[in-house]
């Protein structure tokens, strides 16, 4: 496995929102948090970042307890996180925004670059572009982009699909099955929890911070129970 996340407790202040949670995700697969608002959902992923602390629990991360580092520390270890919101550099271009992810990778800078190109080649074509004009959904791959340049083991996502058309989230999470393939594992938190479903080989279903289902995103796209609760029927 190469998280594991156990029983984490989390919030803010005296506030619990995450209660007792377990998360996990193998090598080179895609896992998915889902479930409804004010869930938890983000708060989880922020905590497994290092955002905000832990009241108890552990994350494993690569055999290795890192329940304690800060974010900087866990990505050096292999993770990348994007955020829902200010995910990217406005004022920069494109291949400046870019070029910042790479800080602890220089020497392979060029060819991360060549990859994530490769993957965004829309970027290529705006990468003079100031990022502040680019379209939602450019913004989001611009943010994915950036985190792939850390080189990371695992990469996590906040709410990608927040704010772009069906069509660019249909497009982003095919770009999402192509990282995996290429050997990148990848949490993702979604409202979209169908689409998040589809793609993901194991699914976590929150309600009031909890873990209310946990299966395969086969199994629970299925599941009578997730579909009339969580899927519309």
């Amino acid at each position: 496995m190469l998280l594991d996340v156990k029983e984490i407790i989390c919030g803010y202040e005296n506030t619990i929102i995450v209660d007792g949670c377990n998360f996990s995700v193998k090598k080179g697969d895609i896992a998915c948090i889902v479930g409804p608002n004010g869930a938890g959902k983000s708060t989880a992923m922020k905590a497994i970042f290092g955002l905000i602390p832990i009241k108890s629990g552990q994350v494993i991360f690569n055999n290795e307890d890192i329940t304690s580092l800060n974010p900087q520390e866990r990505v050096i270890k292999g993770m990348s996180f994007v955020p829902q919101n200010n995910n990217i550099f406005q004022e920069m271009s494109v291949e400046e925004n870019l070029e910042m992810g790479a800080f602890i990778h220089q020497s392979s800078m060029k060819e991360n670059l060549k990859n994530v190109y490769n993957l965004f080649p829309i970027l290529n074509e705006k990468k003079s572009q100031v990022a502040g004009e680019l379209s939602g959904g450019q913004r989001q791959q611009l943010a994915v982009g950036r985190a792939l340049m850390t080189n990371p083991v695992l990469l996590m996502l906040d709410e990608p699909s927040a704010g772009v058309s069906p069509i660019v989230m249909k497009d982003l999470f095919t770009k999402l099955r192509a990282i995996s393939k290429m050997g990148t594992s990848i949490l993702v938190v979604e409202q979209n929890a169908k689409q998040a479903l589809e793609i993901s080989n194991l699914g976590f279903v929150l309600q009031n911070g909890k873990n209310k289902y946990s299966d395969t995103g086969k199994a629970l796209l299925q599941n009578p129970e997730v579909r009339v609760s969580f899927l519309g029927g």
